[in-house]
């Protein structure tokens, strides 16, 4: 009988000075025998419990790789997309107001040239308007707690942003499409060629005089039309990772995919607003090459001379004033 005790007291004894001797003392920073087997394994890369249903991925507990993803999503992506978006803001502005609005040199001539057809104004607004919603529900995924929810409220903005997930996934689908489109209608005409390399160097006319030679496409519509298929192709590809989780890759490649999605869409929004200030206000003329397809024939020559000397060789298209164009839609 007094055996059983005298063990179960040196037991009790022993399990004692372990625990005092695996406690932190104050000043000496010791570390108990669990916290070197959890550093040991955040060193390995992840810490893994177990599990009983099929999917050895649930088992996985920590992963050391989300506190660089976390950090991106909360600190470098927001920096990286505030920077460029009121940077292009403000170069825009800076340039409106010091530049103005871009002239047709000898004023409109009152005849209209087709420019666009049906197809190609369809698919262009498929993008565009599927673009803006893309955006504005991605940018709201990056700012929106820090701009909407002090103003809309925990409801509202909860709301606007479960509609806005629905319409970023679902849209994306209509969206690709419009760029695959885009390059079967478009890749032909926007080949770069030596007269690009003048187009550039003289500024594209919208520093100093003069209006560079172009076709159909000058050197800045081309770089904008490649931006816009390779950029905006790896940013739905990326996209389309995030949408069907884990069935291409694993948690590294799906946080690797969303800083690249991320990225690159605050950029393309920048390079978009670019675009679309050229093609409204910033130019004179252009506005309705995406509107009724027509433009002003004195602008189609000074802007693509050379397009309008192919087009009045192989058709008439020129109309008078106030008359439908010869080719119509």
């Amino acid at each position: 009988m007094i055996r059983p005790l005298l063990a179960a007291l040196l037991a009790l004894t022993l399990s004692a000075g372990a625990a005092q001797a695996q406690a932190p003392t104050p000043g000496r920073g010791t570390i108990s025998a669990e916290e070197m087997e959890l550093q040991r394994a955040l060193q390995g890369g992840r810490i893994e419990g177990r599990v009983s249903i099929p999917d050895r991925r649930a088992a996985n507990l920590i992963q050391p790789q989300g506190k660089a993803w976390r950090d991106f999503h909360n600190s470098t992506l927001t920096w990286v997309g505030g920077v460029a978006i009121l940077g292009v803001l403000g170069a825009l502005a800076a340039f409106f107001f010091g530049r103005g609005r871009i002239p047709i040199a000898g004023g409109a001539s009152g005849r209209t040239i087709r420019r666009f057809n049906l197809l190609e104004r369809a698919n262009h607004w498929m993008v565009a308007s599927t673009f803006i919603i893309l955006g504005l529900s991605g940018l709201n995924l990056t700012f929106g707690r820090h701009l909407l929810l002090p103003l809309a409220g925990p409801e509202a903005f909860a709301a606007l942003s479960a509609w806005g997930k629905l319409a970023h996934n679902f849209l994306a689908f209509p969206f690709t499409l419009g760029i695959v489109v885009m390059l079967l209608l478009w890749a032909r005409d926007n080949i770069p060629d030596r007269r690009d390399v003048e187009w550039l160097k003289m500024g594209g006319g919208f520093i100093g005089r003069g209006h560079p030679v172009a076709g159909r496409f000058n050197a800045g519509q081309k770089g904008v039309f490649w931006l816009t298929v390779i950029g905006d192709g790896v940013v739905a590809a990326s996209g389309y990772m995030l949408i069907f989780p884990f069935a291409l890759t694993d948690i590294a490649g799906m946080q690797l995919a969303h800083m690249i999605h991320g990225i690159l869409a605050v950029l393309m929004v920048a390079a978009m607003l670019a675009h679309i200030y050229i093609g409204s206000i910033g130019m004179e003329g252009a506005a309705g090459a995406m509107g009724s397809g027509q433009v002003d024939y004195n602008w189609a020559k000074e802007h693509h001379g050379l397009w309008v000397e192919q087009v009045g060789r192989g058709h008439k298209q020129a109309a008078a004033p106030g008359a439908r164009a010869a080719s119509g839609d």
